[in-house]
Parts: structure tokens; C-alpha cells; sequence
């Protein structure tokens, strides 16, 4: 039942997800494609990436990851900033075009997020909330993020 649950959670997550993409799409509003948009998730995701490191994480060689990069930031969705410890190395950031296309996705987020809380009680939240921190941390080692401020 555990899984069954949790299974259906992240994938209403996901198509919420895809749903907006595929409406950027239809509404013509999007110069990306469903991998550049991929792509530009990734980025986001592991929250201002090398280009090494998006390479090593799509599993794609440097030279490709730096095609991919390059037309991302023509478009004006991705940003190379040059590191501060490293004045070779540059990060990678989304910009504001991207999450003013596609972070509405993110409010997604806040909204269940929100339901949860009117739901059920103060400490039923932070019980989840302690239990989700345990499963992102411990639980699921295979992915790596940085550390969110």
C-alpha cells in the first residue's frame, strides 16, 4: 500500500509537470524542446551545476552537455556565472525567463503543500516533515543536491 501511495503522489507530480510543459507548447509560448526543457530542469534541480557535473549527471559526454548548454543560453533560459573559488569554472543557473515559463510548477508545490497543512495537524506536519527530511538524506543516496540556503 506504501508504495502504491507514493507511487501515485509522484506521478501526479509529474504530470502536473508535463502538463505544463506540453501547455507552453500548445500555446506556442516555448522555444525549448521536451529535452532542452529536461535539460534546463536538471540544471535547476541540482542547483547551479559545472558543466562537468550536468554531464556526468544526463550520462552525456562534456562536448555534448556544452551544445546543449550553449543553445540554452542563447534562448535566455540558462546563465554561465563564473565561479568565486575557481575563476575558471563556471556554474550554471536558470534564469528568470525560465522560471517565469516554468516555475509556475513550483507553486505547485506550495499548494498541496498548503493543503497539507489545513488538513492535518501541526504535529502530523512536522512529522511528515521530519520523515520526508529521513528519506531525502538517508534514504535516497543515489542522488546528490546541494545544499538549499
Amino acid at each position: 500500500m506504501l508504495e502504491e501511495n507514493f507511487t501515485r503522489i509522484y506521478t501526479k507530480f509529474k504530470l502536473q509537470f508535463y502538463s505544463k510543459v506540453f501547455s507552453r507548447f500548445e500555446e506556442r509560448e516555448s522555444s525549448l524542446s521536451a529535452v532542452e526543457t529536461f535539460c534546463v530542469e536538471v540544471i535547476y534541480a541540482l542547483g547551479s551545476p559545472t558543466v562537468n557535473e550536468f554531464a556526468a549527471f544526463a550520462q552525456i559526454s562534456s562536448p555534448n552537455a556544452a551544445y546543449k548548454i550553449n543553445s540554452l543560453v542563447k534562448k535566455g533560459y540558462v546563465r554561465r556565472v563564473r565561479s568565486k573559488e575557481d575563476r575558471r569554472e563556471f556554474h550554471l543557473e536558470v534564469t528568470d525567463k525560465y522560471m517565469e515559463y516554468y516555475g509556475i510548477t513550483y507553486d505547485y508545490v506550495g499548494v498541496v503543500m498548503q493543503r497539507i497543512k489545513d488538513r492535518f495537524p501541526p504535529e502530523d506536519v512536522e512529522k511528515l516533515d521530519t520523515m520526508l527530511n529521513i528519506v531525502s538524506t538517508e534514504l535516497i543516496t543515489e542522488v546528490k543536491l546541494k545544499e538549499t540556503k
